[in-house]
């Protein structure tokens, strides 16, 4: 059953999510990410779920940590600098197999920054963050309704694999009204299954432990080979990608988020001008699709990067070309918000 709907970006995040079948959000207030903390406090009491404003950020991951251990669909969200306090929970997460889903709406840095939209989380993002040796699977919304549907998405990956999925945005996107396909959760997949591996007390079975403190020769280099093989399987299975007008292009835009509807107004209006752009939006960061880029690297004048940043997902279009045509970067970093006009001009200086 849809029922289509205008929603805010981080209202749309909040929504699917409940959908999704999320039974506990633990939260903390900072800008621009508060409309899903208030949402989630009105709605999950509305469910009859578990809703907790944490005494911090990192006290919100571990109320995720627990959540996920008892077998509860779990969430927290914030905004970038709360992020960085999440990672050593986050880590904590991989190490023990806990599912569970983090929302970051990204604000310029670094340091507190500003409150505008940013992307300077990326690497951050793909790298895993925290310490340890270890992934999550990043997914990059660039509307409303992605905000909607990849929270859902989210939780389905965490369970899959038993291991935390980050929904990456930014302000803008948390901020922008758009209308929304809402759909009610008995649509999806049955995520009250019991699972087999968390604590739930142990009358009428044998006990269990999960832990990450592996201390015996060479038992915490077998636990990270088997996670390993995990990540193998998410790159060779999950790679979500957008492309449009690859067939003739000549220069490619690459953009995700915010970044990339941009780069798609770009590229039509340089379509309109007759020069042959096509575009590549990530829709997972991690895993990239890198294949997509060395499909069409070799046929190409180059890729145009656009991101709100430094420079970041670029890094991964350059592993991605190895070389075989150049990579250009256009970044606004600190809230900056690339221009049109702007790429439309590297269009023509690359292509003339």
């Amino acid at each position: 059953m849809e029922n289509r709907i205008l929603m805010k970006g981080n209202h749309a995040v909040s929504e699917g999510a409940i959908q999704a079948g999320c039974l506990a959000y633990f939260g903390y207030p900072i800008t621009p990410q508060n409309e899903i903390t208030a949402y989630m406090a009105k709605r999950m009491g509305e469910e009859g779920r578990i809703f907790i404003q944490a005494e911090s950020e990192i006290a919100a991951i571990n109320m995720v940590f627990g959540a996920s251990l008892a077998g509860a669909r779990a969430m927290t969200s914030s905004s970038s600098p709360g992020i960085s306090l999440k990672q050593e929970g986050i880590s904590y997460m991989v190490g023990c197999e806990l599912p569970g889903v983090i929302v970051n709406i990204q604000r310029g840095g670094p340091g507190l920054g500003n409150i505008s939209g940013a992307q300077g989380d990326y690497f951050q993002a793909t790298r895993g963050g925290g310490h340890g040796d270890y992934y999550l699977i990043v997914l990059a919304p660039a509307s409303v309704q992605e905000m909607y549907d990849l929270a859902g998405e989210a939780f389905d990956l965490a369970d899959k694999y038993r291991n935390p999925v980050i929904v990456l945005a930014d302000g803008i996107l948390g901020q922008m009204l758009e209308p929304v396909n809402i759909v009610k959760q008995n649509s999806r997949v049955n995520y009250r299954t019991k699972k087999d591996w968390i604590l739930d007390g142990c009358k009428g079975r044998k006990p269990r432990m999960v832990r990450s403190l592996l201390m015996d020769e060479g038992a915490l280099e077998v636990h990270n080979w088997k996670l390993n093989e995990k990540y193998e399987m998410m790159r060779k299975s999950e790679v979500r990608v957008e492309k449009e007008n690859l067939e003739d292009a000549e220069l490619v835009l690459v953009g995700y988020g915010t970044s990339a509807r941009i780069c798609k107004e770009a590229m039509e209006t340089a379509r309109q001008r007759g020069m042959r752009v096509g575009l590549v939006r990530p829709i997972t960061l991690w895993p990239f699709p890198e294949k997509v880029i060395a499909k069409n690297a070799d046929r190409l004048k180059g890729f145009l990067v656009v991101e709100m940043s430094l420079g970041q997902m670029v890094e991964d279009v350059r592993l991605g070309a190895s070389g075989k045509c150049p990579v250009y970067f256009y970044g606004r970093p600190g809230g900056g918000i690339p221009e049109v006009d702007v790429i439309l001009d590297k269009i023509e200086k690359i292509l003339r």
